[in-house]
Protein backbone atom coordinates (compact mmCIF):
# COMPACT_ATOMS: atom_id res chain seq x y z
CA UNK A 1 0.00 0.00 0.00
CA UNK A 2 1.51 3.64 -1.09
CA UNK A 3 1.20 6.55 0.99
CA UNK A 4 -1.16 7.69 -1.07
CA UNK A 5 -3.55 4.49 -0.48
CA UNK A 6 -2.55 4.89 3.37
CA UNK A 7 -3.56 8.57 3.30
CA UNK A 8 -6.99 7.72 1.66
CA UNK A 9 -8.11 4.99 4.09
CA UNK A 10 -7.12 7.48 7.11
CA UNK A 11 -9.50 10.15 5.49
CA UNK A 12 -12.14 7.51 4.60
CA UNK A 13 -11.74 5.98 8.29
CA UNK A 14 -12.17 9.30 9.62
CA UNK A 15 -14.93 10.25 7.68
CA UNK A 16 -16.87 6.69 8.50
CA UNK A 17 -16.36 6.81 12.24
CA UNK A 18 -17.63 10.81 12.26
CA UNK A 19 -20.64 10.10 10.53
CA UNK A 20 -21.57 7.52 12.82
CA UNK A 21 -21.12 9.89 15.58
CA UNK A 22 -23.58 11.95 13.89
CA UNK A 23 -26.02 8.88 13.63
CA UNK A 24 -25.49 8.16 17.49
CA UNK A 25 -26.18 11.52 17.98
CA UNK A 26 -29.11 12.00 15.81
CA UNK A 27 -30.55 8.85 17.73
CA UNK A 28 -29.75 10.65 20.87
CA UNK A 29 -32.44 12.96 20.11
CA UNK A 30 -34.66 10.53 18.42
CA UNK A 31 -34.84 8.55 21.71
CA UNK A 32 -34.88 12.01 23.82
CA UNK A 33 -37.92 13.22 21.81
CA UNK A 34 -39.89 9.74 21.65
CA UNK A 35 -39.51 9.95 25.55
CA UNK A 36 -40.75 13.19 25.88
CA UNK A 37 -43.46 12.66 23.38
CA UNK A 38 -45.05 9.44 25.46
CA UNK A 39 -48.20 8.24 24.38
CA UNK A 40 -49.46 11.49 24.07
CA UNK A 41 -47.89 13.34 21.36
CA UNK A 42 -46.62 10.38 19.34
CA UNK A 43 -48.39 10.30 16.16
CA UNK A 44 -46.85 13.70 15.72
CA UNK A 45 -43.46 12.49 16.78
CA UNK A 46 -43.44 10.02 14.07
CA UNK A 47 -43.86 13.16 11.79
CA UNK A 48 -41.34 15.42 13.14
CA UNK A 49 -38.63 12.79 13.94
CA UNK A 50 -39.21 10.94 10.77
CA UNK A 51 -36.10 11.19 7.66
CA UNK A 52 -36.91 13.25 5.35
CA UNK A 53 -38.64 11.93 2.43
CA UNK A 54 -37.32 13.35 -1.20
CA UNK A 55 -39.84 15.49 -3.50
CA UNK A 56 -40.89 18.89 -3.90
CA UNK A 57 -43.26 20.47 -1.92
CA UNK A 58 -46.00 22.02 -2.97
CA UNK A 59 -48.64 23.71 -3.22
CA UNK A 60 -52.27 22.65 -3.07
CA UNK A 61 -53.24 21.03 -5.96
CA UNK A 62 -56.74 22.13 -6.09
CA UNK A 63 -58.15 24.68 -7.68
CA UNK A 64 -61.23 26.72 -6.32
CA UNK A 65 -62.30 25.80 -2.60
CA UNK A 66 -62.94 21.98 -1.72
CA UNK A 67 -66.30 20.88 -1.45
CA UNK A 68 -67.75 22.44 2.37
CA UNK A 69 -68.63 18.63 3.47
CA UNK A 70 -64.74 17.43 3.67
CA UNK A 71 -63.81 20.87 5.69
CA UNK A 72 -67.04 21.97 7.44
CA UNK A 73 -66.67 21.40 11.54
CA UNK A 74 -69.32 22.68 14.17
CA UNK A 75 -68.16 25.38 16.61
CA UNK A 76 -67.48 24.05 20.06
CA UNK A 77 -67.34 25.86 23.81
CA UNK A 78 -64.27 24.83 24.91
CA UNK A 79 -63.67 27.11 28.17
CA UNK A 80 -65.96 29.43 30.11
CA UNK A 81 -63.94 32.02 27.46
CA UNK A 82 -62.87 30.45 24.77
CA UNK A 83 -64.33 28.40 21.37
CA UNK A 84 -63.49 26.70 18.54
CA UNK A 85 -64.31 27.90 15.43
CA UNK A 86 -62.09 25.93 13.15
CA UNK A 87 -62.37 23.40 10.35
CA UNK A 88 -62.03 20.26 10.48
CA UNK A 89 -58.00 20.14 10.38
CA UNK A 90 -57.30 23.76 10.96
CA UNK A 91 -58.57 26.08 14.35
CA UNK A 92 -59.19 29.10 14.95
CA UNK A 93 -59.78 29.77 19.00
CA UNK A 94 -61.84 32.48 20.19
CA UNK A 95 -61.24 34.38 23.58
CA UNK A 96 -64.28 36.43 24.71
CA UNK A 97 -63.57 39.65 26.76
CA UNK A 98 -65.59 42.05 28.85
CA UNK A 99 -65.11 44.58 25.58
CA UNK A 100 -65.10 42.23 22.76
CA UNK A 101 -63.70 38.64 21.17
CA UNK A 102 -59.66 38.10 20.15
CA UNK A 103 -59.08 35.45 17.38
CA UNK A 104 -56.02 33.32 16.79
CA UNK A 105 -56.06 32.36 13.68
CA UNK A 106 -58.61 32.97 10.51
CA UNK A 107 -57.94 29.95 8.46
CA UNK A 108 -58.98 30.14 4.38
CA UNK A 109 -60.74 32.91 2.53
CA UNK A 110 -63.63 30.00 1.54
CA UNK A 111 -64.32 29.13 5.55
CA UNK A 112 -64.31 31.78 7.65
CA UNK A 113 -67.93 33.26 6.67
CA UNK A 114 -69.16 29.86 7.73
CA UNK A 115 -67.05 28.64 10.36
CA UNK A 116 -66.14 32.11 12.36
CA UNK A 117 -68.83 34.25 11.50
CA UNK A 118 -71.46 31.56 11.80
CA UNK A 119 -69.91 29.64 14.30
CA UNK A 120 -70.01 32.52 16.47
CA UNK A 121 -73.61 33.05 16.06
CA UNK A 122 -74.83 29.38 16.64
CA UNK A 123 -72.34 29.72 20.04
CA UNK A 124 -74.95 32.67 20.57
CA UNK A 125 -72.12 35.31 20.32
CA UNK A 126 -72.00 38.40 17.95
CA UNK A 127 -68.87 38.76 15.01
CA UNK A 128 -69.38 42.00 14.65
CA UNK A 129 -67.74 42.02 18.40
CA UNK A 130 -64.13 40.91 16.39
CA UNK A 131 -62.20 43.67 17.67
CA UNK A 132 -58.48 41.47 17.10
CA UNK A 133 -57.13 38.61 15.18
CA UNK A 134 -53.59 37.39 15.83
CA UNK A 135 -52.36 35.59 12.83
CA UNK A 136 -49.63 32.78 14.20
CA UNK A 137 -47.87 32.92 10.31
CA UNK A 138 -48.58 34.23 6.97
CA UNK A 139 -50.09 30.63 5.23
CA UNK A 140 -53.28 31.03 3.48
CA UNK A 141 -55.01 27.98 6.30
CA UNK A 142 -54.07 30.60 8.96
CA UNK A 143 -54.53 33.91 6.95
CA UNK A 144 -56.30 33.52 4.84
CA UNK A 145 -59.71 34.53 6.26
CA UNK A 146 -58.22 38.01 8.00
CA UNK A 147 -58.98 40.66 4.84
CA UNK A 148 -62.47 39.47 5.42
CA UNK A 149 -62.74 40.32 8.72
CA UNK A 150 -61.11 43.68 8.45
CA UNK A 151 -63.23 44.73 5.79
CA UNK A 152 -66.85 43.12 7.71
CA UNK A 153 -65.99 44.12 10.82
CA UNK A 154 -62.99 46.59 11.53
CA UNK A 155 -61.29 43.75 12.58
CA UNK A 156 -57.43 44.46 13.61
CA UNK A 157 -55.07 42.00 12.24
CA UNK A 158 -52.03 41.07 13.87
CA UNK A 159 -48.97 39.58 12.02
CA UNK A 160 -45.05 40.04 13.31
CA UNK A 161 -43.19 42.02 10.87
CA UNK A 162 -41.56 39.20 8.85
CA UNK A 163 -45.05 37.17 7.81
CA UNK A 164 -46.32 41.05 7.09
CA UNK A 165 -44.04 40.79 4.85
CA UNK A 166 -44.52 37.13 3.39
CA UNK A 167 -48.40 37.99 2.87
CA UNK A 168 -47.33 40.43 0.97
CA UNK A 169 -45.80 38.34 -1.42
CA UNK A 170 -48.65 35.87 -1.82
CA UNK A 171 -51.23 36.22 -4.62
CA UNK A 172 -54.09 35.81 -2.64
CA UNK A 173 -56.62 37.79 -0.92
CA UNK A 174 -54.89 39.86 1.95
CA UNK A 175 -55.46 42.15 4.86
CA UNK A 176 -54.20 45.97 4.52
CA UNK A 177 -50.98 45.69 6.90
CA UNK A 178 -51.98 47.00 10.42
CA UNK A 179 -50.73 45.90 14.05
CA UNK A 180 -47.31 44.20 14.08
CA UNK A 181 -46.60 41.76 16.52
CA UNK A 182 -43.39 42.28 18.51
CA UNK A 183 -41.50 39.70 20.78
CA UNK A 184 -43.88 39.82 24.22
CA UNK A 185 -45.86 41.96 23.34
CA UNK A 186 -49.47 42.14 25.13
CA UNK A 187 -52.64 42.24 24.00
CA UNK A 188 -55.39 43.33 26.13
CA UNK A 189 -58.79 43.69 25.34
CA UNK A 190 -61.43 44.33 28.67
CA UNK A 191 -60.51 41.57 31.31
CA UNK A 192 -57.86 39.98 29.13
CA UNK A 193 -54.76 39.92 28.22
CA UNK A 194 -52.79 37.59 25.28
CA UNK A 195 -49.33 37.46 25.79
CA UNK A 196 -47.36 36.82 22.53
CA UNK A 197 -43.93 35.50 21.45
CA UNK A 198 -41.93 35.16 18.36
CA UNK A 199 -41.22 31.79 17.82
CA UNK A 200 -39.27 31.87 14.12
CA UNK A 201 -38.93 28.15 12.26
CA UNK A 202 -42.12 27.15 10.79
CA UNK A 203 -41.91 31.15 8.75
CA UNK A 204 -39.37 33.85 9.49
CA UNK A 205 -42.08 35.52 11.47
CA UNK A 206 -44.29 32.48 13.26
CA UNK A 207 -45.78 33.43 16.84
CA UNK A 208 -47.10 31.73 19.81
CA UNK A 209 -49.17 33.33 22.35
CA UNK A 210 -50.09 32.55 26.01
CA UNK A 211 -53.72 32.51 26.56
CA UNK A 212 -55.75 32.70 30.12
CA UNK A 213 -58.89 30.61 30.27
CA UNK A 214 -61.57 29.81 32.72
CA UNK A 215 -63.20 26.34 33.18
CA UNK A 216 -65.98 27.22 35.47
CA UNK A 217 -64.55 30.28 36.69
CA UNK A 218 -60.75 28.45 37.49
CA UNK A 219 -58.24 30.01 36.05
CA UNK A 220 -55.68 28.03 33.35
CA UNK A 221 -53.38 29.07 30.92
CA UNK A 222 -53.10 27.78 27.50
CA UNK A 223 -49.58 27.88 25.16
CA UNK A 224 -50.74 28.11 21.55
CA UNK A 225 -47.56 26.82 19.43
CA UNK A 226 -47.54 28.47 16.23
CA UNK A 227 -45.71 26.83 13.50
CA UNK A 228 -44.94 22.49 13.62
CA UNK A 229 -43.62 21.00 10.81
CA UNK A 230 -40.70 21.35 9.19
CA UNK A 231 -42.14 22.53 6.02
CA UNK A 232 -38.95 23.73 4.76
CA UNK A 233 -37.99 20.16 4.23
CA UNK A 234 -40.66 20.29 1.26
CA UNK A 235 -40.88 24.19 0.79
CA UNK A 236 -38.14 24.50 -2.09
CA UNK A 237 -36.82 27.44 -3.25
CA UNK A 238 -39.83 29.50 -0.96
CA UNK A 239 -37.67 28.77 2.09
CA UNK A 240 -34.12 27.04 0.66
CA UNK A 241 -31.55 30.06 -0.21
CA UNK A 242 -27.95 30.35 -0.10
CA UNK A 243 -28.73 32.55 2.65
CA UNK A 244 -31.37 30.32 4.32
CA UNK A 245 -30.06 26.61 4.36
CA UNK A 246 -32.15 24.01 5.64
CA UNK A 247 -29.57 24.39 8.80
CA UNK A 248 -30.74 27.93 8.88
CA UNK A 249 -34.15 26.32 9.67
CA UNK A 250 -33.54 24.23 12.31
CA UNK A 251 -31.53 26.47 14.19
CA UNK A 252 -34.37 28.79 14.35
CA UNK A 253 -36.59 26.12 15.00
CA UNK A 254 -34.84 25.18 17.93
CA UNK A 255 -34.11 27.75 19.78
CA UNK A 256 -38.11 28.69 19.31
CA UNK A 257 -39.05 25.89 20.51
CA UNK A 258 -36.55 26.09 23.63
CA UNK A 259 -37.87 29.46 24.49
CA UNK A 260 -41.14 29.08 24.19
CA UNK A 261 -40.65 26.20 26.60
CA UNK A 262 -39.35 28.39 29.09
CA UNK A 263 -41.57 30.64 28.78
CA UNK A 264 -44.68 28.17 29.24
CA UNK A 265 -43.00 26.44 32.09
CA UNK A 266 -42.70 30.09 33.83
CA UNK A 267 -46.41 30.78 32.81
CA UNK A 268 -47.48 27.60 34.58
CA UNK A 269 -49.04 27.03 30.83
CA UNK A 270 -51.13 23.49 31.41
CA UNK A 271 -53.02 23.71 27.94
CA UNK A 272 -51.03 22.80 25.10
CA UNK A 273 -53.42 24.46 21.82
CA UNK A 274 -52.14 24.43 18.08
CA UNK A 275 -53.72 25.96 15.33
CA UNK A 276 -54.04 22.23 13.90
CA UNK A 277 -56.38 19.71 14.97
CA UNK A 278 -54.15 17.13 14.86
CA UNK A 279 -51.59 17.98 16.64
CA UNK A 280 -52.83 19.64 20.00
CA UNK A 281 -55.72 16.42 20.43
CA UNK A 282 -58.58 18.26 19.13
CA UNK A 283 -59.67 15.62 17.16
CA UNK A 284 -60.44 13.29 20.15
CA UNK A 285 -60.82 16.06 22.84
CA UNK A 286 -63.34 17.95 20.74
CA UNK A 287 -65.94 15.62 20.54
CA UNK A 288 -64.99 14.87 24.63
CA UNK A 289 -66.09 18.30 25.23
CA UNK A 290 -69.83 17.28 24.45
CA UNK A 291 -69.97 14.42 26.91
CA UNK A 292 -68.16 16.08 29.98
CA UNK A 293 -69.51 16.58 32.95
CA UNK A 294 -68.91 19.28 35.25
CA UNK A 295 -67.29 17.03 37.43
CA UNK A 296 -64.89 15.46 35.07
CA UNK A 297 -61.36 16.60 34.40
CA UNK A 298 -61.14 19.16 31.51
CA UNK A 299 -59.86 17.09 27.94
CA UNK A 300 -57.50 20.29 27.56
CA UNK A 301 -55.71 20.23 30.26
CA UNK A 302 -52.92 18.26 30.23
CA UNK A 303 -50.67 19.66 32.99
CA UNK A 304 -47.63 21.99 32.87
CA UNK A 305 -45.21 18.85 32.25
CA UNK A 306 -47.29 17.63 29.20
CA UNK A 307 -46.88 21.13 27.75
CA UNK A 308 -43.23 21.78 28.03
CA UNK A 309 -42.78 18.05 26.91
CA UNK A 310 -44.30 18.75 24.44
CA UNK A 311 -42.15 21.71 23.21
CA UNK A 312 -39.17 19.29 24.22
CA UNK A 313 -40.10 16.90 22.07
CA UNK A 314 -40.37 19.56 18.95
CA UNK A 315 -36.79 20.42 20.57
CA UNK A 316 -35.31 17.38 20.22
CA UNK A 317 -36.80 16.31 16.51
CA UNK A 318 -35.65 19.63 15.28
CA UNK A 319 -31.99 18.79 16.49
CA UNK A 320 -32.07 15.37 14.81
CA UNK A 321 -33.11 17.29 11.51
CA UNK A 322 -30.27 19.89 12.20
CA UNK A 323 -27.97 16.94 11.98
CA UNK A 324 -29.08 14.89 9.00
CA UNK A 325 -29.36 18.12 6.98
CA UNK A 326 -25.24 18.35 7.60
Amino acid sequence: MNLHQVGLSVLLFATAVHAQGDLKTIDEHVKAAETAAGQEYRPLFTQLCAPPTRGGGGGRGQQGPPERSTWYAEPVKVFDNLYFLGQSEYSVWAVTTSQGIILVDTIFGYSVEAEVVEGLKKLGLDPAQIKYAIVSHGHADHSGGAWYLQERFGTRILVSAADWDLLERSPDPKPKRDMVITDGMKLTLGDTTLTMYLTPGHTQGTVSTLIPVRDNGKAHVAALWGGTLFNWLRGGAAYITPATPSSYWFEHYIASARKFREVAAKSGADILLSNHTQFDGSKTRLPAMGTRKASEPHPYVVGNASVTRFLTMAEECAKAGLLRSR
